[in-house]
């Protein structure tokens, strides 16, 4: 028995004292009317209406029924017009991880534009390098950096993809000396960010061959920020994305090498959990993110 149908043949039954009208106002044929009056009756444990070939009236139980029955309705289609203007406008809360060095970086000067396009929404934004769970913490979406993106049930929209640089500070190749193969790595001081899918092995292509390096960092951390920080100070080497350090290779104040080698490439995605009865404030968040991410 659909349970709610039942319900609302029972209200219009009782309210229009006809089965035949109720089942014209409801698209339903007159046995399947009965029908559900009939399990809804087995379903309480009691007769709700009398009905002879002639005539119906409501019992004692059902004239109880169906005050209790009227007011639940009435409240479930209070619910729905309440979802309303959510519905059909960006409005509410938007909960949305993010890594920390990619909103910093691209996306932090352009948020408040996108927040005063829609005054009646409000962003709750949790910058964490780690991979969140969305359903378990209530996130409506989250920006994830992957080498490979695992399968999964969320839906994945692909935003940029950050192709890294090996790079370290001029002081650090005059000490040092610079790279010429990648096997050079393991004489270098290297820098390693920790929450990388490739922190423990660095991998560069040439000519349709692949060279793999493990690392042995004297310094890994969490933060892409941080091993900024360190190349610039001239402590080591790094593999990073290259919009992180794309102002310091232009100023001089990093250096790339190995450039004759492929290193690997970050895709960017925005995952959320369905793209059935997409939020409106979820729909255009994606597009500001595809807005901030064109030409990446």
């Amino acid at each position: 028995m659909d349970r709610y149908t039942a319900l609302q043949v029972f209200r219009h039954v009782a309210q229009l004292k006809s089965f035949a009208e109720a089942g014209r106002r409801l698209g339903l044929s007159p046995a399947a009317v009965s029908k559900n009056i009939a399990e809804l009756e087995a379903h309480v444990g009691a007769r709700l209406i009398h009905r002879t070939t002639r005539r119906m009236a409501l019992t004692e139980e059902g004239t109880i029924y169906l005050e209790h029955v009227a007011r639940a309705l009435d409240t479930l289609a209070e619910a729905d017009q309440a979802l309303g203007p959510i519905r059909t406008s960006p409005s509410g809360t938007l909960r949305v991880s993010a890594p920390t060095t990619v909103t910093l970086t691209r996306l932090s000067t352009q948020i408040p534009r996108f927040l005063s396009r829609y005054p009646e929404l409000t962003l709750d934004l949790h910058l964490d390098d780690r991979r969140v769970d969305l359903i378990r913490e209530g996130f409506d979406l989250a920006i994830r950096g992957q080498d490979n993106l695992e399968d999964s049930s969320m839906i994945a929209r692909k935003l940029a993809v950050m192709p890294h640089v090996l790079c370290a500070a001029p002081s650090y190749f005059e000490t040092h000396g610079r790279p010429l193969t990648p096997s050079d790595l393991r004489t270098h001081n290297c820098i390693r960010f920790t929450l990388s899918g490739h922190a423990d092995q660095w991998e560069f292509r040439k000519d349709g061959r692949a060279e793999r390096v493990v690392i042995d960092a004297r310094y890994s951390v969490t933060s892409s920020l941080a091993v900024r920080d360190a190349l610039r100070e001239g402590f080591g080497l790094s593999l990073i994305p290259f919009p992180y350090v794309e102002t310091d290779l232009r100023q001089g104040r990093l250096q790339s090498a190995l450039d004759d080698w492929a290193a690997v490439e970050t895709t960017l995605y925005a995952v959320y959990p369905s793209r059935q009865h997409l939020a409106p404030k979820i729909r255009v968040f994606l597009d500001f993110l595809v807005e901030a991410f064109a030409g990446s």
